[in-house]
């Protein structure tokens, strides 16, 4: 029996090559942009984290292969995020967080069961299939296209379920990390609220990161704890799901997939600045490190967005997803007032 060659390293560095270059290329434009604007006007009323998704989103529509940049795009996406979110545990205020304590987890918990279970009931009054209805609800209440990746084996979805649930994901969530800082003057909220509230309604962890940066440091160290903690609800959803579906052979994702290791690696960081075991100059070069990581995979967050999927999308999908996310926004704002941290 024949040997399957193995795969040459130097051929895989290949394939990713183009992708990393290019959101590279995007990162670097977005910085330059933002270098601009401080020139112009003295303040940068774009962060350059925000910049590198629009700036992305448009250079993917000139793509003519954008293909060949695909496997570049997606690593840079997620493994330049995943070491960004764990070097950010090292900036985190341990003592912020600790002052909220458990009535904060027990409503971030109760606002993503509420959240799903009335999204649910959007989209099934909408006509949606189960399926699709499901995972348009987990997808919003959750964590985005990794909550609707999780979702999909468990409950049977195919690709075609899959495609129409995650088509807005990317888009919304850019438009929500542009709008939500309007909010902070609206509503009088303080940088704690803020973070709290951005760290529920947005869909991806970079796409917190770029909502909370133009507000402040705090809004970024809370925001970016809340929407871990929102995503670690995501082991009990699928795990609910599975046994629901265990009747028709529906399989669970793997532990990794419920846990990722990042999130781990992002409280020991915590526990680690906690402790003494990092000082604040070498939390400080972590933090200028994670930023240029952070750019770099919202360069390739914005290369990712199809907007060509998104227009392909039906419209019960559309407004399903958009309901939702309006119902997240009311519900996160409501819990921020619950927890009295609405104003400075």
């Amino acid at each position: 029996m024949e040997k399957t060659p193995k795969k040459h390293p130097i051929l895989g560095i290949r394939a990713l090559a183009p992708g990393v270059l290019l959101s590279a290329l995007v990162s670097g434009l977005a910085l330059a942009a933002e270098r601009a604007e401080l020139r112009l006007t003295g303040g940068a009323w774009i962060e350059a984290l925000v910049l590198a998704i629009l700036i992305g989103s448009l250079v993917r529509l000139l793509l003519r292969r954008p293909e060949a940049f695909d496997p570049g795009i997606a690593f840079s996406a997620k493994y330049f995020l995943e070491v960004a979110i764990v070097l950010l545990g090292a900036g985190v205020s341990a003592a912020a967080i600790a002052g909220m304590g458990l009535p904060l987890i027990a409503a971030i918990a109760a606002v993503v069961a509420t959240v799903l279970v009335a999204s649910y009931g959007i989209g099934r009054g909408l006509g949606l299939s189960r399926r699709v209805a499901l995972l348009v609800a987990c997808g919003n209440s959750i964590c985005g296209n990794s909550a609707i990746a999780a979702t999909a084996p468990v409950i049977h979805a195919d690709a075609e379920d899959v495609a129409s649930s995650i088509a807005f994901t990317a888009v919304l969530g850019m438009v929500t990390v542009l709008l939500l800082p309007v909010l902070v003057p609206l509503l009088g909220l303080s940088a704690t609220g803020y973070g709290v509230m951005a760290g529920m309604t947005v869909y991806a962890v970079p796409q917190v990161l770029a909502a909370t940066a133009p507000v402040s440091a705090l809004s970024i160290q809370i925001g970016t704890f809340v929407k871990l903690m929102r995503v670690l609800m995501l082991g009990p959803v699928v795990f609910v799901l599975s046994l629901a579906s265990g009747k028709a052979g529906g399989r669970r994702p793997a532990l990794h997939r419920l846990v990722p290791w990042f999130i781990l690696g992002f409280l020991a960081m915590l526990f680690a600045r906690s402790f003494g075991v990092i000082n604040a100059e070498l939390a400080g070069t972590m933090s200028k490190a994670a930023t240029v990581l952070t750019i770099l995979s919202m360069a390739a967050l914005g290369l990712g967005i199809d907007l060509k999927r998104v227009l392909r999308a039906g419209p019960r999908v559309t407004v399903a997803v958009v309901l939702s996310l309006g119902l997240l926004v009311v519900a996160s704002y409501a819990m921020v007032l619950l927890l009295d941290l609405a104003t400075a």
